[in-house]
């Protein structure tokens, strides 16, 4: 066989074999509840008919916030100026900061020392909130101010009822319904290696962002719009948590909840997962972490 062409076929089977392994390298795949694949398109559409679209991150995760991105451009494209963008990581009285920078009242520099940025804020959530400015949408800021979260995880919901009337605007109206047995706030009392300033009002003071932040979605949500609102997972999973504080403000609303789970491969939902949410996303457990 001449030189050159066995050259050639060396070269084509190191290719093939390497392309073939490079597609074996999966970044993710996405299940529905029952734990049969989908593709994103049709996450996008189903997504797409909903009310009130729930995505929950693993907030390091780098595949999370692209699909974050990717889904809120298919959103757009569906429902343009109806779609609304909300998120856990900016606090409730950032609002007035957000809504300043958005009009052009004041520069980026400005919004960025004075709003509290979460340290991957460049790489993870900028693009979302400068894509809501772009394309002139409205971005919600849903969450308790931290302060407020920390007061009631040392004195329960009651330390609350010293705020003034205008802390109160930040926060889910009083009283915070709550009930103890759902299992993601009972699991919260048995973790291993909980926080040291964890104590029996820990759940209570995620009840409280969960309240909050269902408040503020539903203070901004109009029928005939589409509200996406990006978390971290717990904040939604079975079912629990904000969604729990939705249905008791509306029982009608058309949910769709997004939750993403790092497994050692990602061609099979691991059965833990199973009705975790109406989409599960499974990455690699070794894929890179943004922080």
């Amino acid at each position: 066989m001449p030189v050159k062409k066995t050259f050639f076929l060396i070269a084509l089977i190191i290719f093939t074999f390497s392309t073939l392994s490079a597609q074996d390298l999966k970044a993710y795949q996405i299940f529905d509840k029952n734990g049969q694949p989908v593709n994103f398109l049709s996450m996008a559409d189903v997504a797409a008919s909903a009310d009130i679209v729930l995505f929950g991150e693993l907030h390091n995760n780098p595949i999370s916030h692209w699909l974050q991105l990717e889904l809120t451009l298919a959103l757009h494209d569906r429902k343009a100026e109806n779609l609304v963008m909300g998120m856990e990581m900016f606090e409730a009285d950032d609002q007035l900061i957000i809504d300043e920078y958005f009009s052009g009242l004041i520069a980026e520099r400005n919004f960025r020392s004075e709003a509290r940025l979460w340290n991957n804020y460049n790489t993870d959530i900028r693009p979302l909130l400068e894509f809501a400015r772009e394309n002139e949408l409205t971005f919600i800021a849903s969450n308790i101010p931290r302060r407020y979260a920390a007061l009631v995880n040392r004195e329960g919901f009651e330390g609350l009822e010293r705020l003034s009337p205008e802390a109160l605007r930040f926060v889910a109206p009083l009283p915070v319904a709550y009930d103890p047995d759902l299992p993601g706030y009972k699991a919260m009392l048995e973790m291993t290696g909980m926080p040291a300033h964890a104590n029996e009002n820990f759940p209570k003071a995620q009840a409280i962002k969960d309240a909050t932040m269902a408040y503020f979605i539903m203070k901004n949500f109009n029928s005939g719009n589409l509200f996406i609102h990006f978390h971290g997972t717990y904040h939604s999973n079975n079912y629990e948590g904000i969604v729990w504080y939705l249905h008791q403000m509306n029982p009608d609303l058309q949910m769709i909840t997004i939750s993403t789970v790092e497994q050692d491969q990602v061609d099979s939902l691991n059965e833990e997962y199973l009705n975790q949410a109406d989409f599960i996303i499974t990455v690699p457990a070794t894929m890179t972490k943004t922080y």
